[in-house]
């Protein structure tokens, strides 16, 4: 069986988008947590209240009330912050001010690390302006002082500047705790079933706001990213033709890098940009190839006569793990980024395929045939002593693809019939389903900070 699926750039804003910070921290040397060590204890935060002002909110927003939610959900997923299930408590908000309120007492006597609260406002209070404003505050309850705090502000009012709005807070406080940016604005580019064929859409990191990026009617598969967030990638089935196309984001223009009557699949871009490597069929069997993409010669990396697919870099730019079944089955393979020096990863099951390397080169994940269980997540350690598996359940899994920041995976999954796009945290928990309808959606592939 062969599994070839690998898997906006933020959607251009048409109105300035700007934030402020009302109070510095002090200069002393700041302390960050690491985060991705395995005893992290994840810091209590008390998510307060985030009330409108004005008069224009209810029109506009079309009565929007999630943002507490919003926010709750990306410290969640962060996997930073733990959340308490504390009620939502109004704060008084004076002069554009973070004040202390006098209720962080009573997070410090529940032992609760960290507190935010802040204020929506729509229009100005008794007036009919226009414009959006966000003020977000944050006080660490620990050593009793204020973290940050921020205005952002835009001309214009929607749902998804909101959003957007609180995924920067949400962003702003995981670097605080960590020194590390946070994953709320990213993006994730999939294929989606349509009427007249599979087109790539683009949604949020949280499933929120799908758009349509392709609208041609072919079969248009395998996306991924280009370090720069304004291109994608992808492989497009055009009569008799397998092209592979990259298509600017804001314009909509497209450039065919590599187009042939032969297999051309599974492209991904090395960490700088500047190399393209994919499988091509164009020498019979399937081999990896890389395109240079300033001067677009190619140079051919593996010449066995096995079928090797599904390239992938290591965060360095100097290997490439890819799929190979040059010994009798699917298995994964690492090589020099010049096709030298290839040695065999995988030695467990029968079946291992579409690797992703994880931006911050400890782990490469990658589907796992399990026996009597079937198709599954796994991941492995580049240098093979460590492998264990990620999902489990009814279900066929594929397609892993990594946050920028290492710590969760975007995959897709046949659950009850349907193919939905699934994120969980790398250890196998917070399993969340964030495409909601139709029944085909495939090949996520997550965006680069």
């Amino acid at each position: 069986m062969k599994r070839f699926n690998r898997s906006f750039m933020t959607w251009i804003l048409l109105f300035a988008l700007v934030s402020g910070t009302w109070w510095i921290p002090t200069m002393a040397e700041e302390v960050f947590l690491e985060a991705t060590r395995e005893d992290f204890q994840k810091i209590p935060i008390w998510v307060l209240d985030f009330p409108y002002v004005g008069t224009n909110h209810t029109g506009q927003l079309n009565g929007y009330q999630d943002a507490v939610d919003v926010l709750k959900a990306d410290l969640t997923r962060s996997q930073v912050f733990a959340v308490q299930d504390l009620p939502a408590a109004r704060v008084p908000f004076p002069e554009s001010k973070c004040l202390r309120p006098q209720i962080l007492s009573t997070a410090a006597e529940r032992g609760i690390t960290a507190s935010t609260w802040g204020r929506i406002i729509v229009g100005q209070a008794n007036t009919a302006s226009p414009g959006l404003i966000f003020d977000a505050c944050a006080f660490d309850t620990g050593n009793k002082e204020f973290l940050v705090g921020k205005r952002y502000y835009s001309g214009t009012v929607s749902e998804s500047l909101l959003r957007l709005m609180i995924h920067r807070w949400a962003d702003e406080l995981v670097y605080r705790y960590t020194g590390e940016p946070g994953i709320a604005q990213t993006k994730i580019v999939y294929v989606s079933e349509q009427h007249r064929g599979r087109e790539l859409f683009v949604m949020d990191y949280d499933g929120y706001g799908p758009q349509q990026v392709t609208a041609n009617g072919f079969l248009n598969l395998m996306p991924a990213w280009h370090p720069n967030r304004r291109f994608i990638v992808y492989t497009a089935y055009r009569g008799h033709k397998q092209e592979i196309v990259q298509r600017e984001l804001a314009s909509g223009k497209e450039d065919i890098l590599v187009s042939a009557a032969s297999l051309n699949i599974t492209p991904a871009f090395s960490p700088d940009g500047k190399w393209l490597a994919y499988a091509s069929a164009d020498s019979g069997n399937s081999d990896i190839f890389k395109l240079n993409m300033e001067t677009r010669t190619i140079q051919r990396l593996t010449t066995h006569r096995s079928a090797d697919l599904s390239p992938s870099w290591s965060p360095d730019g100097r290997h490439i793990v890819f799929t190979s079944d040059r010994g009798g089955r699917p298995q994964l393979y690492i090589m020099d980024a010049d096709g030298n020096h290839v040695r065999r990863l995988t030695f467990q099951h029968d079946y291992n395929a579409a690797p992703a390397w994880s931006p911050r080169g400890d782990w490469i994940a990658y589907v796992c045939r399990i026996p009597r269980q079937g198709f599954k997540l796994c991941r492995i350690t580049p240098d093979g002593r460590q492998a264990v598996q990620i999902t489990k359940g009814p279900s066929i899994d594929d397609s892993p693809s990594w946050s920028p920041n290492g710590r969760h995976l975007v995959f897709s999954s046949v659950r009850r019939g349907a193919s939905h796009i699934y994120l969980i945290h790398r250890d196998g928990t917070g399993l969340e389903r964030i495409t909601q309808n139709g029944t085909h959606h495939s090949s996520p592939a997550w965006s680069p900070l």
